[in-house]
């Protein structure tokens, strides 16, 4: 390139215009260190210096991933685009190319775009890019990929450190859960600066407790713990009054198990930060996530817990299939006597039944002190059944017993499965000597004999695959056993002197299914876990039918 041309009339050296480019990707590279402003900055001016031009504007990027944001969103591309297009200067300069940008399947475009422009570009390290050949091109994309490639492994370099610090239960930054608090523990950086540790708020994780005990035992809805929160003069971290959204943030939470997480990465258990024990928490979930169900009929628990009918919102009608709701039946009179009868009576309703929505033959309202008596005695027999019941390891030995069974049959079987195995080798070698008109069976005999074999092995595969379900599953029991049996125990003790939320929520988690028929008609069936216990007791039916 000639930097001195002159102009003939007056005699004066052309110097062409550079415009520049500075890029970081964070906003606090200040130091002269790599690729930091202050250092682009020295770099090309000295550079354009040498070169004989006139440095026109400076375009700074302050906070900017190359590798992340695209052209079309940086303004300083844009401005410098449409500077290109009027003509104002004849050379971009940046310090380096991945300046421009970092976006293998974009940069390369953008620096050929302002070449086809007649800028020139250049780099204070690498020199011009041109276009005057097919290596040109291929040399600027290999350029744009290889930088996307670094910034791809600073990135996953970047989330692998955060990942190992969250797991060591270190604060990397961004709100804290309510419940927790960061604490200096003298740990030290690379860089010698100190960093925090997560750790238990004893005042907040006291209201994390309180907050599942009212959403499991009392059935509490979100916008009622707020109100208490708020109420109790509790406020968020950011000194705002709790919000329904809020609550169940903190409900859906992991963290209060013990599991940390960084972006969507779930961390290793970490027993210090644990606020809540599983069952507690996987009940929760259960019932916020019956509460979310879009279709109103397949919920199993009561949006609220604020009806004094003791079954409104998880009993439902048998013959149609829609959820029971409540009412208040009054009724008032004067006797002949000139007494006044009144009286106001509990009742279920079946809404679509009384509005004519559905074609139901049950009764459109129930009398509830009947149905909620005839249930009470039911959870009564129940809690007897558990006080007679087998201790927990007379349950175990026999759940071990099932589960051996199971699997001795499963060991039959895969003798079976070797046996018909190498049956069906054996017939495919006969094969081969058929066609060879050596075999002493047919092509039909050999095909009939492998199709039974074949049907054989599949049926015994069937059969091995559901034994080990229940192997699987009957472990899995063993392992929830002790903490289901000891909730049982709290239930049956508690359970006549808990209020009607109390009442609805034992009801709620212990059975799956309560349907009510005409002539007070009652089928009731036990949630899984419970009827797997119950099944083991022999002493209770997994479904049942009563008459109030």
């Amino acid at each position: 390139m000639n930097n001195h041309k002159t102009n003939n009339e007056f005699n004066i050296p052309y110097k062409p215009i550079a415009y520049c480019l500075y890029r970081v990707s964070t906003a606090g590279q200040v130091d002269k260190v790599k690729n930091d402003i202050p250092m682009q900055k020295e770099e090309c001016r000295e550079f354009a210096a040498r070169q004989g031009w006139i440095i026109g504007k400076e375009f700074l990027e302050k906070g900017v991933s190359g590798f992340k944001v695209s052209a079309e969103k940086r303004d300083a591309i844009q401005d410098l685009k449409a500077a290109a297009v009027r003509g104002e200067f004849q050379i971009l300069l940046v310090f380096m190319f991945d300046r421009i940008g970092r976006i293998d399947d974009e940069t390369p475009f953008i620096v050929e775009w302002f070449v086809k422009h007649g800028i020139q570009v250049w780099s204070t390290q690498e020199g011009e890019q041109k276009f005057e050949t097919h290596v040109d091109k291929l040399l600027n994309y290999i350029r744009f990929w290889q930088a996307s490639g670094e910034s791809e492994k600073t990135s996953i370099r970047i989330k692998t450190r955060l990942h190992q610090l969250s797991a060591e239960g270190i604060y990397t930054g961004g709100p804290v859960p309510f419940g927790y608090c960061t604490v200096n523990n003298g740990r030290l950086n690379k860089k010698g600066r100190e960093v925090l540790d997560l750790a238990v708020e004893p005042r907040e994780a006291e209201w994390v407790k309180k907050l599942y005990e009212k959403t499991v035992d009392d059935g509490m809805g979100s916008y009622q713990l707020a109100e208490l929160l708020n109420n109790s003069g509790m406020r968020t971290h950011t000194g705002a009054k709790f919000q329904a959204g809020t609550v169940l943030r903190i409900l859906r939470n992991k963290m209060n198990l013990g599991y940390a997480r960084n972006s969507n990465m779930e961390l290793p258990y970490l027993e210090h930060l644990q606020i809540i024990d599983e069952i507690t928490f996987d009940r929760a979930q259960f019932i916020l996530d019956q509460r979310s169900k879009v279709d109103n009929e397949k919920r199993t628990i009561a949006r609220q817990s604020k009806s004094k009918n003791m079954l409104s919102g998880i009993m439902f009608c048998g013959h149609c299939g829609h959820r029971l709701t409540s009412l208040v039946y009054h009724e008032k009179y004067i006797r002949r006597d000139g007494s006044v009868y009144d009286r106001k009576q509990l009742k279920y309703l079946c809404y679509h039944k009384s509005r004519g929505l559905c074609k139901c033959d049950g009764q459109s309202t129930y009398v509830a002190e009947r149905v909620d008596n005839s249930i009470i005695a039911y959870m009564h027999k129940i809690f007897q059944n558990i006080k007679n019941s087998p201790d927990e390891a007379e349950l175990k030995k026999s759940i071990e017993r099932s589960a051996a069974e199971s699997k001795a049959a499963q060991d039959l079987l895969n003798l079976e499965l070797q046996k018909n195995s190498d049956q069906l080798i054996t017939l495919h070698d006969q094969v081969s000597a058929t066609l060879n008109g050596d075999g002493v069976y047919t092509t039909e005999q050999l095909s009939t004999a492998i199709r039974t074999v074949e049907a054989r092995i599949y049926s015994i595969r069937d059969k091995i695959e559901e034994l080990q379900s229940e192997v699987d599953y009957k472990r899995v029991s063993l392992d929830q056993m002790k903490p289901m049996f000891d909730q049982l125990i709290l239930w049956a003790q508690a359970f006549d002197s808990s209020s009607i939320a109390q009442k609805k929520m034992i009801i709620s988690h212990m059975l799956s299914s309560i349907k009510l028929y005409k002539d007070y008609k009652i089928v009731i069936e036990l949630n899984e876990d419970y009827k797997y216990l119950c099944e083991n007791w022999d002493n209770l039916a997994a479904e049942t039918t009563i008459y109030a």
